[in-house]
């Protein structure tokens, strides 16, 4: 697909952590990009949604909404199954009418997390947080339509300029605090929101379709992360591993979820830079730490 031009819009563009660094790489490409918040349209109002797509007229439509606080989602459950399961669909259903492709983005916690390798593409979905588990229905209700055009893509650990994360949150906490605890006992994939829609670019290039997994190359625990982060600074901040036990969680968090990207290098004969340059560019460059 040649991006050139093209009208593209991104629900979750305006404000979301992966939207606005996907507004930013379809923009360099030439795109018209829509990039709209949850202030432009309500995802679950089907005849808002007809409306505004009949305004903007795309020839592609991207999902970066989700319903992401995995915690909340148990006490929630009503509210993340409509942002995760029943709003994709309906934007899919939008993408047939006009023929055009959808993406979609989806999560490593749709795994079952017992894994001792990591999670292809093919492998068996077995997710048991209710966030897991809205997200996973949401793959399978837009794989239930059989649309063609569909790129269903999961990303893990996000991390990245525009909204508040993980990495920003740890370096905040380290300048007050000496000493940090952070779990080592559950094993990712970090992946920097600007590479993945960078990586989601050239995914769209090639019209790849079905599932793919974009993350950053290697894996580290949330500990490993939060040390490396750290450690790229002049910040005097201990941290220290810990179990999960140690911090008990109302959603269960699946212990390895470590992305196999192989699918996405066959695609494109890319293979995408290791967290640690990314996160070194993030907290150098974004951050100026």
């Amino acid at each position: 697909m040649d991006l050139q031009g093209k009208r593209v819009v991104i629900f979750g563009g305006k404000t979301g952590l992966l939207g606005q660094s996907l507004t930013k790489a379809l923009t360099s490409t030439g795109a018209k990009v829509y990039p709209l918040s949850s202030k432009d349209c309500d995802l679950l109002e089907p005849v808002e949604v007809e409306k505004l797509l009949n305004r903007r007229d795309p020839d592609l439509i991207i999902n970066a909404v989700a319903y992401t606080a995995v915690d909340l989602a148990e006490d929630e459950e009503e509210a993340a199954f409509a942002l995760n399961a029943t709003a994709p669909q309906l934007l899919a259903a939008e993408a047939i009418r006009r023929g055009i492709p959808f993406v979609h983005y989806s999560t490593d916690f749709v795994f079952k997390g017992d894994s001792e390798t990591p999670y292809t593409v093919y492998d068996e979905t077995g997710a048991f947080s209710v966030y897991g588990i809205s997200k996973a229905e949401g793959e399978r209700n837009l794989l239930a339509l059989g649309y063609e055009k569909t790129l269903i893509i999961r990303i893990s650990w996000l991390f990245g300029p525009g909204k508040i994360n993980f990495v920003e949150k740890i370096l905040s906490l380290a300048e007050e605090r000496d000493t940090l605890s952070v779990v080592d006992d559950q094993t990712g994939s970090p992946s920097y929101a600007p590479d993945v829609a960078t990586n989601t670019v050239k995914l769209l290039e090639h019209d790849a379709t079905g599932i793919y997994h974009l993350a950053n190359s290697g894996d580290t625990t949330w500990y490993g992360l939060a040390s490396a982060a750290v450690a790229l600074t002049n910040i005097d901040c201990d941290v220290q591993p810990v179990p999960s036990s140690a911090y008990p969680t109302k959603a269960t968090r699946p212990r390895y979820s470590v992305l196999d990207l192989g699918r996405f290098t066959q695609a494109t004969g890319e293979t995408p830079r290791h967290w640690k340059e990314a996160l070194e560019e993030y907290v150098k460059k974004e951050l100026k730490k």
